[in-house]
């Protein structure tokens, strides 16, 4: 799916329909110390397999791609509905 650099979109701090910058989400690297992880390790010392199931068959072939909007007049940044799809490129 192709999707335009730039695009004109309502803004709601600008409370005007102004030109937005368009860019993917990406997932940021988890937190080793967050309490979740901290509690899987937990869970994982002295085992000498994996405690948990992991899961290896998928239901979906695609993910859900979030597109990022940027008004460029004030900054403000929000999130457009995700869609699914193989790739999404902005031209």
């Amino acid at each position: 799916m192709k999707m335009p650099r730039e695009i004109n979109k309502y803004c709601p701090k600008c409370n005007t329909y102004t030109k937005h910058t368009v860019s993917i989400y990406k997932k940021r690297p988890q937190r080793g110390l967050s309490e979740g992880g901290r509690r899987y390790n937990r869970k994982k010392k002295g085992y000498g397999s994996q405690p948990k199931p992991i899961q290896h068959n998928q239901a979906k072939i695609t993910k859900k791609i979030t597109p990022i909007i940027r008004c460029k007049k004030c900054n403000y940044q929000r999130y457009m509905r995700s869609v699914r799809g193989r790739r999404m490129e902005i031209v």
